[in-house]
């Protein structure tokens, strides 16, 4: 990260993007709550239940101790400033493909935020998943940058990817995953099983979603589908993330959905 000079004001664009909020914040937070980043929130899994830590600029409790090299480290390698992997609930398999400009403009803009002392709540995950060192083997698996959608022909597609593929980490739902936990990318996009154990997540390929480009941005912009239905459920934190990107960044969006490859709706 040497010489590289992070803006707040552009990192509060990828704050957004990224939905660190979405999880970070703590489980009742709402409006300007969603600032402060306690942590708290649970993530249910097969292999345990994680919980979100408390990234806010607290030096005790939250990261407020850290450099931008170590939140590029988490973001891109999975890696602690102590040289501990990170469980894969925190999706650096999708961020690994974040610029190190926009992380550094991210970590300028988390350093405005409040801190606060609440301390991280353990992971409620049992053996051999706690055996940290283990995901040592699971990142020489499934972590690297590799794009999904090979090609972009445009800078509008490739805008959409990095935003799908990278910041946004769409597919960590919206794919389903195999018997360890990896993203199966054969499926990409193409719906999942609810962690929760209610419901599924949608295909929101062409396979399974029949809305238009334009369609679909709109709905990232005011959570109305086309029949007027409104967006709920924990798609709605997304699209108040998505909402504060330009016009630009959800068509682009929207043109990147539209161009992944079709997976049948079964």
């Amino acid at each position: 990260m040497a010489g590289i000079t992070g803006t707040a004001a552009k990192g509060e664009t990828i704050f957004y993007a990224a939905g660190c909020a979405s999880c970070h914040a703590a489980p009742d937070a709402a409006e300007d709550a969603m600032l402060v980043l306690a942590g708290g929130r649970a993530l249910t899994s097969d292999f345990g239940t994680f919980y979100a830590p408390n990234i806010s600029p607290d030096v005790e409790h939250g990261i407020g101790g850290w450099t931008a090299q170590d939140l590029a480290n988490a973001m891109k390698r999975g890696v602690s400033p102590d040289g501990q992997h990170l469980y894969p609930a925190f999706p650096y398999t999708t961020y690994t493909h974040a610029s190190l400009q926009d992380i550094a403009d991210l970590y300028a803009f988390m350093q405005t935020l409040p801190a606060d002392a609440t301390p991280s709540k353990p992971h409620e995950i049992g053996f051999p998943f706690n055996i940290r060192r283990a995901l040592g083997g699971w990142k020489l698996l499934f972590l690297n940058d590799d794009w999904v959608l090979d090609e972009a022909s445009s800078a509008q597609l490739e805008r959409g990817r990095y935003l799908v593929e990278g910041l946004g980490h769409c597919a960590e739902c919206h794919t389903p995953r195999n018997a360890i936990g990896g993203l199966d990318t054969a499926r990409w996009l193409g719906g999942a099983p609810n962690p929760s154990g209610e419901g599924s997540i949608p295909n929101i390929t062409s396979g399974g979603l029949s809305w238009s480009e334009s369609e679909i941005a709109e709905y990232l912009k005011s959570g109305f589908t086309p029949d007027f239905d409104v967006v709920g459920g924990e798609m709605a934190d997304v699209v108040g993330n998505i909402a504060h990107l330009t016009d630009e960044d959800r068509a682009a969006i929207a043109a990147y959905v539209k161009a992944v490859p079709a997976v049948s709706a079964n």
